[in-house]
């Protein structure tokens, strides 16, 4: 399963922590999901997810504030004895001593962010997603082309890192060669990126490593991308039939989620470059709601009817 270690969400999220004798490295969270003790302060405790991050905003904070001593000891040594990983106070609320005594004798890690609760929420959640996402490694190679996110792959020396080069040299840029990391953060989006130790280079065979980043600067590299389109190499076939219009998309499945797909045979003379840019552009323009297959195919269905049409008179 997924972790993330509460000590990089302590750097990521810049918390101050107020308990600094605690190891954060050994503290693992496993959800994106976090949740507000709203209801475990008034008591209420069954369903209560203790595995959870908990945020302890302005709402939570003034009702504390109005219990009673004793009311404070109990409701806190009973929240403080589920296996919590942390409470986070927004808006630089400071806890009271009696939650700082309590949450030190369970060991709990209590931290503070400057944030609003909401702005916090938000950006820990979409964090949290990210890293915690299903992920699986594709063989291929991930370009940002024009702002879509192009995934190209083929069998071993195909050249998908020489089509890679020239669209780096084209002005666009390269996530990540050979691996990529493919992260499912929702049912519609795929992120890419690269792995820590082959971020930047490119294998190019016959040459070597190069670094991307070095040779054509930090604007030719990013660091993840989503996946917007997928790009399969291959050798070119003279008894297969290739798709020549475009009517029907095909697609490819990663952790469950469909991409749009298109086989590209190779042979001498075919600039991948620029059938890649010429594959991005056209998907984007999908999107945006222009087919160019559904035009021409409409004019040419009109120009039957009205060769039809003529006929009949």
């Amino acid at each position: 399963m997924a972790s993330v270690s509460l000590e990089k969400i302590v750097e990521k999220m810049k918390l101050v922590s107020l308990t600094p004798e605690i190891d954060f490295k050994k503290i693992k969270i496993t959800q994106p999901d976090i949740n507000r003790p709203a209801l475990q302060m008034a008591g209420y405790f069954e369903h209560f997810d203790a595995s959870r991050l908990q945020i302890i905003g302005f709402v939570e904070y003034t009702y504390m504030e109005n219990m009673e001593e004793d009311r404070k000891r109990e409701i806190y040594d009973t929240f403080m004895n589920y296996d919590i990983p942390g409470v986070v106070f927004c808006r630089e609320l400071q806890p009271d001593p009696i939650f700082m005594e309590i949450a030190k004798a369970h060991n709990i890690p209590v931290l503070v962010t400057q944030k609003s609760t909401s702005a916090f929420m938000a950006e820990i959640i979409r964090w949290l997603n990210v890293k915690l996402a299903p992920c699986i490694s594709v063989h291929g190679v991930l370009v940002d082309v024009y702002g879509e996110g192009v995934l190209i792959t083929g069998e071993s020396g195909i050249g998908k890192s020489e089509a890679a080069l020239e669209l780096i040299k084209r002005g666009h840029r390269l996530v990540t060669d050979d691996v990529v990391e493919l992260r499912k953060v929702s049912d519609d989006t795929l992120i890419g990126s690269a792995p820590e130790i082959t971020k930047h280079f490119i294998e190019l065979r016959g040459i070597g490593i190069v670094d991307v980043k070095a040779l054509f600067g930090a604007s030719s590299v990013r660091d993840t991308q989503s996946i917007d389109l997928v790009i399969r190499l291959e050798d070119w076939d003279k008894d297969k039939e290739y798709d020549r219009l475009g009517l029907e998309e095909n697609y490819v499945e990663y952790l469950g989620n469909k991409v749009v797909c298109h086989n590209i045979p190779i042979r001498p003379g075919r600039n991948l470059a620029i059938i890649c840019e010429s594959a991005a552009v056209n998907h984007r323009q999908k999107k945006m709601g222009y087919n160019a297959a559904q035009v021409l195919y409409s004019r040419v269905q009109n120009s039957l009817a009205r060769k039809r049409d003529e006929e009949d008179e």
